[in-house]
């Protein structure tokens, strides 16, 4: 071909790129462009987004990168719809080449491209490079997607080659800057402004990738048994960072083989296997997302939707205590203060607020996961609906209804210090280990002498765990009925 189009979406780097590579191996002259997507962004709720700052720097540094090359990355602010057709004839390329998307709207937003550019005689090719496995790939011997993780996982696993985590080269062709191509558009000109997203440690681009990447590769062999610690820094942090692309899915599987993930009993593999688990995890969702984009608006399983979530003031007055940390509970304020402070929130306590939110106060898991979507600076639509359905016992391979967790409990186990909980509400740092994951059960010279007044320093908890499960139980007995646990 002698001009291909790179469309950027949720690939923002410039090494182990699939469209890229392909664009440079088989065409003479490769564009590159990025379109700030007003189909997406005038929905945002707020100025300061996280997630549109970080965008733009990675953008930023990709585009110093791709000027590196001899390149440079055209950047739009419109309808990536009707811009991508456009910028294709201004610039007469033969081809559009883009990563695959596998949400249903974005789906919807190339096909009708494809057809754009079909009317212009333009070709529009897509390539798997946010997952490791597709389409296809893997299947039950019936021919048909799993809905179980633990099969999907075996069959992904014997499935998987070394051409699967080999890096795309992005060599060949050569890289073309066209006039006009004037860099990154400012915040400003977004009609967005500058938020705290340095100030709370997210570093942006490839560069803050490969920072992250190299500092969890120490600590990836403990990972098994530190991840489900909020306090501790046992997680890799790269969520956000595989959500923009600005570091390859490949990568992370290579480098979790080469600390002996798929060799058991080596040194370390055992916390190499579990983060390979979760990477697979990503490629399930993103599976389950392509092949059922019901998820989106129902749940995975049909007779689940026939629960009646509590609705009226009171659950408003419950759903409003859960979105600002209020609810009595304090690891389940801690996490949502948490997630209200810095848009991240760790893994072991988004199950927990999710469980709380359905199970504890019987609302639907549907407000829930928009509030996330809202709030999440790694918010990806696969990921995010899947742990819901999981947490509510809606989705494929969901934890069964009748497993409810216990905030207390849940808070004694995991922050057992209660370290997380007085980072996020200092209002408890006086309480003694022995109450600090149930206040409410000092007694008043307790709570005296700690200075903490329940009630008035800190609310009371918003329901009480073991009558909310049993109401959980009865509101799930609609689907009791033939469900197989």
């Amino acid at each position: 071909m002698n001009s291909i189009l790179v469309w950027f979406r949720r690939d923002l780097r410039d090494n182990d790129h699939t469209a890229l590579g392909e664009a440079l191996r088989r065409g003479r002259r490769v564009y590159c462009a990025f379109v700030f997507d007003r189909e997406i962004l005038d929905r945002l709720a707020r100025a300061e987004d996280r997630r549109v700052e970080f965008i733009r720097e990675s953008l930023v540094e990709l585009d110093l990168a791709l000027r590196a090359r001899g390149g440079a990355m055209i950047v739009r602010h419109g309808w990536a719809g009707s811009e991508i057709p456009l910028l294709a004839r201004e610039l007469r390329v033969s081809a559009v080449f883009v990563n695959r998307d596998y949400e249903p709207q974005a789906k919807q937003r190339d096909a009708a491209v494809r057809a754009a550019l079909s009317a212009d005689g333009i070709a529009f090719e897509s390539f798997k490079d946010q997952a490791v496995l597709d389409g296809d790939e893997v299947l039950t011997r019936a021919g048909r997607p799993y809905t179980v993780f633990t099969p999907y996982r075996k069959a992904w696993l014997k499935r998987l080659t070394e051409d699967d985590w080999q890096p795309c080269q992005s060599t060949g062709g050569c890289l073309a800057a066209p006039p006009g191509a004037g860099g990154v558009p400012s915040l400003a000109a977004l009609g967005f402004a500058a938020s705290d997203l340095r100030s709370l440690g997210f570093v942006p681009g490839m560069s803050g990738g490969r920072q992250l990447l190299a500092e969890f590769q120490g600590r990836m062999a403990r990972y098994r048994q530190q991840r489900d610690y909020p306090a501790v820094k046992g997680v890799s942090y790269l969520s956000v960072h595989l959500r923009f692309g600005t570091v390859s899915i490949r990568q992370l599987v290579a480098r979790a083989i080469a600390a002996g993930a798929l060799n058991e009993g080596a040194e370390g593999a055992e916390g190499a296997a579990t983060w390979l688990a979760e990477l697979i995890w990503r490629d399930f969702y993103f599976m389950i997302l392509d092949r059922f984009p019901h998820v989106t608006e129902c749940a995975f399983k049909p007779a689940y939707d026939a629960i009646a979530w509590e609705q009226g003031p009171q659950a408003e007055q419950a759903f409003a205590a859960w979105t600002t940390g209020c609810t009595g509970y304090p690891l389940v304020d801690a996490a949502m203060r948490q997630i209200n402070r810095t848009g991240y929130m760790h893994n072991r306590l988004r199950m927990l607020v999710a469980s709380f939110l359905t199970k504890d106060l019987g609302i639907d898991w549907r407000r829930g996961e928009a509030y996330f979507a809202c709030q999440l600076n790694d918010f990806d639509l696969s990921a995010n609906n899947g742990g819901w359905q999981w947490a509510a016992s809606t989705g494929c391979d969901a934890q069964p209804y009748f497993r409810i967790f216990n905030p207390v409990t849940q808070s004694e186990r995991f922050d057992p210090g209660g370290r997380f909980i007085r980072r996020y509400l200092p209002e408890l740092a006086g309480v003694p280990d022995k109450f600090i994951h149930a206040p409410w059960r000092m007694s008043s010279p307790e709570q005296l002498a700690c200075g903490v007044c329940i009630g008035r320093d800190t609310p009371p908890p918003l329901v009480e765990h073991d009558q909310a499960r049993l109401r959980a139980l009865q509101r799930y007995a609609v689907v009791k009925r033939g469900e197989v646990p």
